[in-house]
């Protein structure tokens, strides 16, 4: 038996934590029954009940159902932060589909990955989206897409005024017999014609697919079980500071990111407000906080920064604001003092990721944490710090790389077997999954992030695979090595830079050149910011690229 230093569990209990229903649809509709009248969307100022909401999930299912889909059915949701999407994805789960989330920004050169890896049958995209889904149509498996527009479900004056002064981004689309209009889907009153909703709390909810050190992101299969357990334990961590009923979060963090789920969509389980806006904006943000009163600020470190460096900021009223919760990467210092001075209230943080579906350990309120500290664990999971060559328990004290364990966790990738058998461990008689992230832990069980151990670059929040940006540019005709990396930045995190090596007879070929490349096969976060030529890339004595020691020779020149 490992002892108590080797394995760590939280032993702070979190009240109202109990996963009373075991299917995401069944407890959304719990608290839409018990608070029908409050208001769970906010979206471009418009309010929507939990009771509309439901009425308008129930119809979206039902017309799933008509379409005949069913368990074994993958759909894409490929749309921004709007009320369509929360409709979407609660309706996916009322018809015991997969749902498929993946940003909005991707480009055909993504969507096409993906499509295909997940087997997806069915597409749910915004008008803007639906000319890179026309491009892969030919190489994919969609039955049907189903389209809207941002202003679909905004009262008819404001669709009028978005038209009218063109305030509403607008994409062509098709009118053809394979195309729905998700307006049209969720009209009237529909009966739901499907079965009952599913009682298996190990049945896949949806996939996230995320970054790492692999050539494609990965699939992450999500059950409603785990999914239940980690949202409501995050999504209630506040409530000594809000009760969760009455939390209204500015949702600015994506929906199709496990930060943007687990502590923004999951309020609609507990019957508070989430507020929607589809793309980040600073005065919109201040707006809505000033304007609704919102609770809760949810954001990665590049939102801090901006906000605390907005011109306009002293114009607006922030002071509701009760908690504000930052994850996605680590908070530099100096921004979290920054954030004190100036509303009287600390920045919590937290560590997690797709594959433990969130939050890892969370900083406790009440208590005041230390600036670097990432939290404590949560009940729900278990953590071992080991060393990362030979997986033996670290020294007390000493940092290793994180393990995570808990009951109902990730076990394997999606069709990704070598990915699983490399992330997932067994050991002790139980599963781990391998984090790849170094970090230490204090006497009082506050953990601390150290570094990394794979190329994976965070940028904004996201993470991001050197080895899909190095595939990408030597598919360039000129391009015979290639390296990324992440250069440190403290406003971003990381900047993208890539090392290439160019063919002896090529001429005329700019950084330019490649970095327009990529922007038309990686989605702009991923894009390097910085190309820089060499005769030659370091290699070992097998052929294997040393990315460490162009990093090295990056931190020698930033401290020079």
């Amino acid at each position: 038996m490992l002892s108590s230093w080797k394995i760590r569990k939280s032993r702070q209990p979190i009240s109202g934590c109990k996963v009373e229903h075991i299917n995401i649809f069944a407890a959304f509709k719990a608290a839409a029954q018990e608070y029908p009248k409050k208001t769970a969307i906010i979206y471009l100022g418009t309010r929507y009940t939990y009771r509309r909401l439901l009425h308008l999930v129930e119809n979206f299912a039902a017309s799933l159902s008509d379409l005949g889909i069913n368990e074994a059915d993958k759909i894409i949701l490929y749309i921004p932060n709007t009320i369509q999407w929360v409709i979407a994805w609660l309706g996916l789960q009322r018809a015991g589909a997969v749902a498929v989330p993946i940003t909005p920004i991707y480009t055909a050169y993504d969507l096409r990955y993906i499509a295909r890896d997940s087997g997806a049958t069915y597409i749910i995209c915004a008008d803007t989206n639906y000319g890179y889904v026309q491009e892969v149509l030919d190489e994919v498996s969609f039955k049907k897409i189903i389209v809207t527009r941002l202003a679909d479900l905004l009262p008819w004056w404001k669709r009028l005024f978005g038209w009218a002064f063109d305030r509403v981004p607008k994409g062509k689309v098709a009118k053809d017999q394979r195309t729905l209009s998700f307006r049209q889907m969720v009209k009237g009153t529909r009966k739901y014609s499907g079965g009952p909703v599913g009682t298996d709390p190990g049945k896949t909810a949806e996939i996230l697919y995320t970054g790492g050190t692999t050539k494609f992101p990965k699939g992450v299969p999500i059950s409603h079980g785990l999914y239940l357990e980690s949202a409501l334990e995050q999504i209630t961590i506040s409530r000594d500071l809000i009760s969760p009923d009455e939390n209204i979060i500015v949702g600015s963090a994506p929906l199709f990111h496990i930060l943007g789920q687990t502590c923004g969509l999951a309020i609609l389980l507990v019957g508070g407000t989430l507020i929607l806006m589809p793309k980040v904006n600073l005065d919109g943000i201040f707006d809505a906080i000033q304007r609704f009163k919102a609770r809760t600020l949810i954001g990665v470190p590049t939102l801090y920064r901006m906000i605390l460096e907005h011109d306009r900021i002293d114009l607006y009223d922030l002071g509701s604001l009760l908690y504000c919760f930052n994850g996605g990467d680590v908070l530099p210092v100096e921004i979290n003092q920054r954030w004190r001075r100036k509303f009287n209230k600390p920045i919590y943080q937290g560590y997690g990721a797709t594959e433990t579906c969130g939050g890892v350990a969370m900083c406790p309120v009440g208590v005041d944490n230390p600036l670097k500290s990432m939290g404590k664990v949560v009940p729900s999971k278990k953590i071992m710090v080991v060393d990362p060559a030979t997986l033996k328990p670290a020294p007390p004290g000493e940092p290793g790389e994180l393990l995570v364990h808990s009951r109902r966790m990730v076990r394997e990738y999606w069709n990704k077997p070598e990915e699983t058998a490399h992330s997932f461990v067994e050991m002790e008689g139980l599963t781990w999954y391998r984090t790849a992230d170094v970090v230490s832990i204090d006497e009082q069980e506050n953990l601390y992030f150290v570094d990394r151990t794979v190329d994976t670059i965070k940028h904004k929040g996201y993470r991001v695979s050197s080895s899909e940006i190095e595939s990408v540019l030597q598919e360039h005709h000129a391009v015979v090595g290639a390296c990324a990396i992440g250069v440190p930045d403290p406003k971003v995190g990381e900047r993208i830079k890539a090392v290439v090596v160019l063919k002896e007879d090529v001429k005329g070929i700019t950084g330019y050149d490649l970095i327009k490349w990529c922007s038309k096969r990686l989605a702009s976060y991923k894009v390097p910011q910085y190309i820089e030529f060499r005769d030659m890339l370091p290699k070992s004595k097998v052929g294997k690229l040393l990315r460490r020691e162009i990093r090295s020779e990056e931190k020698r020149r930033a401290q020079t």
